[in-house]
């Protein structure tokens, strides 16, 4: 008996009532043990988050008060809604918003298919040499700061810059306002985003390319598919599932027009296309000190990104291609 008791920790003690098993705390286990080096490097995120993202959510408690520096983020009287009501009353206000959704859906549905078709031309490329060349050259503008980029596109496209130069010479045209004219604003505020982020965004499909199945792509040339009907068939089903995660990941950021693009691209003639939350946050918030007004603005943005993420992910759940 003291054998078996010894060698099965479930064996009955000396009167027959079971011995309880001993749970060993997590620290303790064999696979927190395994995993330290994994806890490890998880602990500078966690910090990062905690610190900047979780930390900051106490403060928005300002979006309910008459927020001053004196008496602080507790010692403010408490308004209620008066900053929600003051923001939805205003025709400013609701313009911006107008414009920060146009300029998002804009932004997401526009440039959404160009990291895609980037990532399986880059995949077709057999040449080495020259698919690593085409990457560098598309990879490089995600690096460049907005300032740079925005100093580029006003250089080329400003009424004295080089696109107008080049088609005054071909056409005997006048200069065009492509800064100026609120159309092409939107056109060139899309088409910088579309140069600066389509390289490096292709580089998660071009990851998921690497795990479709080969002998798919040889049944399918057997069976007489071209190159086209390869990718239709074959390609673009296999990317779904990475596509559909990728849309609820932009739909989560369609309140939030960057900052950086929009500010060193707009100017007063089109501020009212171009004024958006962020531009509009910085400029009542931090210069203007009204701090109650815009973290309601900021809250809304957040609840309006939070309910289009899960609107997304509940359609895309009846299709079996939901995040969660």
């Amino acid at each position: 008996m003291k054998l078996n008791s010894l060698s099965n920790p479930r064996a009955g003690a000396a009167d027959g009532s079971a011995v309880p098993v001993r749970q060993l705390p997590f620290w303790k286990t064999q696979r927190f043990q395994h995993n330290i080096p994994l806890w490890i490097m998880f602990i500078p995120v966690a910090v990062f988050y905690l610190t900047f993202k979780y930390t900051p959510m106490m403060g928005l408690v300002i979006a309910f008060k008459n927020y001053n520096f004196h008496d602080g983020i507790l010692g403010s009287p408490w308004v209620g809604m008066e900053n929600f009501n003051n923001l939805f009353t205003q025709a400013q206000s609701v313009q911006i918003i107008r414009n920060t959704l146009m300029l998002s859906l804009l932004s997401v549905f526009v440039s959404f298919p160009f990291p895609i078709a980037l990532a399986i031309m880059l995949n077709e490329i057999r040449k080495m040499w020259f698919k690593k060349i085409v990457q560098t050259l598309v990879y490089l503008p995600y690096f460049f700061s907005w300032v740079i980029v925005g100093g580029i596109v006003i250089t080329l496209f400003a009424q004295s810059g080089v696109v107008n130069n080049v088609l005054g010479r071909l056409t005997g045209s006048e200069p065009f306002a492509f800064l100026f004219n609120e159309w092409s604003w939107v056109s060139l505020f899309l088409g910088s985003g579309i140069w600066k982020d389509t390289g490096f965004n292709a580089i998660i499909y071009l990851a998921a390319l690497t795990t479709i199945d080969p002998s798919l792509y040889e049944a399918a040339a057997m069976d007489g598919a071209g190159k086209f009907k390869q990718m239709w068939h074959v390609t673009l089903p296999s990317l779904s599932p990475t596509i559909v995660i990728m849309l609820i990941l932009a739909m989560g950021r369609v309140m939030e027009v960057g900052f950086d693009q929009v500010y060193v691209l707009q100017n007063p003639i089109v501020s009212n296309i171009s004024e958006v939350i962020s531009t509009y946050i910085y400029q009542i918030g931090l210069q203007g000190g009204q701090f109650s007004l815009t973290t309601a603005l900021g809250l809304f943005e957040s609840l309006v990104a939070f309910t289009l993420v899960m609107l997304t992910n509940s359609i895309a759940k009846r299709f079996n291609k939901s995040l969660w």
